[in-house]
C-alpha cells in the first residue's frame, strides 16, 4: 500500500521536505511506518524519541493498522513555557 506522510515543524526541517510517499505492506502499522521512516531519514529523531504520529487527524498508537489513502502526519516534540 502506499502512503502519503506530511512531516512537521522540526520533521519537515530535518527530512529536507514536505511529504514522502511510502510503500509498505497491506496491514502495517504505525510501528511499521515509523520504523520506514526512521531508515529512510536517520537524522530525524534520536532512537530515544518517539515519532508522534496522527492519522486521519487522531493521534495514533504505535499498533494502529494503516489502510491505503489514510492522512499521515509526523509530529515533533513541542516544548516551551
Amino acid at each position: 500500500m502506499e502512503l502519503e506522510v506530511r512531516f512537521f515543524a522540526l520533521y519537515r526541517e530535518r527530512a529536507g521536505r514536505n511529504m514522502v510517499s511510502l510503500d509498505l505492506p497491506d496491514k502495517s502499522t504505525v510501528a511499521d511506518l515509523t520504523a520506514e521512516v526512521r531508515r529512510r531519514y536517520p537524522n530525524l529523531a534520536p532512537p530515544d524519541v518517539s515519532i508522534v504520529v496522527a492519522v486521519n487527524a487522531d493521534y495514533a498508537e504505535p499498533e494502529t493498522l494503516l489502510q491505503p489513502g489514510d492522512d499521515v502526519c509526523l509530529i515533533p516534540p513541542v516544548s516551551g513555557g
